[in-house]
Formats: C-alpha cells, structure tokens, sequence
C-alpha cells in the first residue's frame, strides 16, 4: 500500500491537490522553491522537505508537478534533484505539462533507476483542484496506475489512462490547444457583442441557450463579465503550452493556424504584463 507521498510543486494548482492530499491517510511530505507555501502546508500536518531529493527519499510514490520552465531540470537532476534521493520502486508520477521530450527523457533516467514512472499531466484549474475535479490524463503501465487511482480520486474526479508514456502528454497538447481557442473564440465574441451594443450578460444567455453552449463558456464568461481576473490558471501558462503544442505541430509536419492565431494573442497578453493573471484575461488584448 502506498503510505509514504512526497509532493513537489505548491503552486495555483498543486498546493490544493497537495491540500486533498492531507484529508487522506497518507504521510505527506512537501517541496516548494516559495517557503512560505510550503508552511502553510506544513501547519496543517505536512512534513517539510528542504530539497527535491529530501522529498523523494524514502518515499512510496513521489508526485511532481512543475511547469516546462520553472525549476523543471533543477528538481529533477543534479546532486539535489529527485533522482538523487529516490529510492528503487517508488513510482514517480509527473503531472505536469512539459516537451514531450522532456516527458520521455524523465522516463528514460527512471528506468535507469529502477523507478515505475507515469505521466499524467493535470488538466483543470485552482477551483477543479481544490474541490476534487481534476482531470487526470495517465500514460504508463495500467498496473502502476491502479495502484496510484486511490491517492488520485483525492484530487481528481477523472483518470482517464490513455495510452504509454507519452501519450499523455500529448493528449494533454491536443486539450491545451481546443482550451485555449475556445477562450480566445469567448474573448472576440464577447468584444464584438459589446461593440454593437449587447451586455455582456445577454451574449451570454444567448450563447448558453445553444449549441455551442459549454461550462467553458459559463464559467469564464460570467467571471469575465464581472471584470474578475484572479488567477485560477495562469495566463503565462497557456501561453507556455501553446508553444508546446505548435512545437509539436511542426515536427509532424502540421500547421495548426487557429493554435498560432491563439499563441499570437496570449503572447501579447503575456508581454503585457498580464502572465500572472487567469488566462480569462486575454480578451484584455481586444478591448484595447
């Protein structure tokens, strides 16, 4: 039985899926670069790693959610990273969204330490973590991921395994892609109502009453309307993943003009110095 979980990564997301995790009955122990994060978890029964390596040391399954380009390799590798601490048989789950050649590269140096690992990207936001409704997108051995589903359910709703290692990640590529240009399709709609008179409360019910009706859609429109930007997911991440995901296009060959258009208007967004804000906040880049 898994008893003994280290967490990596108390940021928007992590820190309340690192919270469900303390309603269990697992000991949990906690890393983040922000101390002051990791207190807070710490006050409520968590133990305090000082390093990735502490984190995962003697540990049964070690959770690691980190962003592609914040602290991804630092954590991971050198004399204070993971896999300077793990022991043989933990099973090390990455649960954030990276390359796909940084997915297979940490699977590669798992291998190398005798260490079962899955790939299982999040996907949903600060309100999904804290209330239990992530989804979680699994690639690796079903084994291994029947052993994590118990630990999982705490702070998602769906685990849906979707293949190998890899595939994941790239699954998760194609659900960044469709989320971010339905916000985008949301933002213009929304200005362009605007423009010609309509409350942004009356486009709303219009496009809730219809076939393109979607929680997207419900959700983000109404916090949009209010002029409420607070960050549940971060608009530099998007932004990150869009990149990812037309990087990923190009060495298939592909050409995705509708994920440019998006990466091109969440990059303005970004360079506007609206990164950290949720990522809701692109439609900020049309009302200019």
């Amino acid at each position: 039985m898994l008893k003994k979980v280290g967490f990596l990564g108390l940021g928007t997301v992590g820190k309340y899926m690192a919270l469900n995790l303390l309603k269990g009955s697992y000991e949990l122990t906690v890393y983040d670069s922000d101390r002051t994060v990791a207190a807070e978890l710490v006050a409520l029964g968590a133990k305090f790693a000082d390093s990735p390596r502490e984190a995962a040391k003697g540990m049964d399954i070690v959770l690691h959610i980190r962003p592609e380009k914040e602290r991804l390799r630092p954590d991971i590798y050198g004399d204070d990273g993971i896999f300077a601490g793990i022991d043989p048989g933990t099973i090390l789950v990455d649960m954030g969204t990276h390359s796909l050649e940084s997915t297979l590269e940490i699977a590669e140096e798992a291998t190398k330490h005798r260490v079962l690992f899955l790939d299982a990207p999040v996907w949903g936001t600060k309100e999904h973590a804290a209330n239990g409704l992530l989804t979680i997108l699994a690639g690796g051995d079903s084994a291994t991921v029947g052993r994590c589903r118990e630990i999982f359910s705490l702070f998602g709703l769906n685990v849906i395994h979707v293949g190998a290692v890899g595939d994941a990640t790239k699954m998760k590529f194609l659900v960044n892609l469709v989320q971010a240009e339905l916000l985008q399709a949301l933002s213009e709609g929304l200005v362009f109502g605007e423009k010609m008179g309509f409350s942004a409360d009356k486009i709303l019910e219009v496009l809730d009453s219809g076939g393109v009706a979607s929680p997207l859609f419900h959700s983000k429109g109404r916090t949009m309307a209010r002029g409420d930007f607070t960050r549940n997911l971060a608009l530099k991440y998007v932004h990150e993943q869009l990149e990812l995901v037309l990087d990923q296009a190009k060495k298939l060959g592909l050409e995705l003009p509708g994920a440019a258009c998006a990466c091109r208007l969440y990059e303005q967004a970004d360079k506007d110095g609206r990164g950290e804000e949720d990522f809701s906040a692109v439609i900020k880049v049309l009302r200019k």
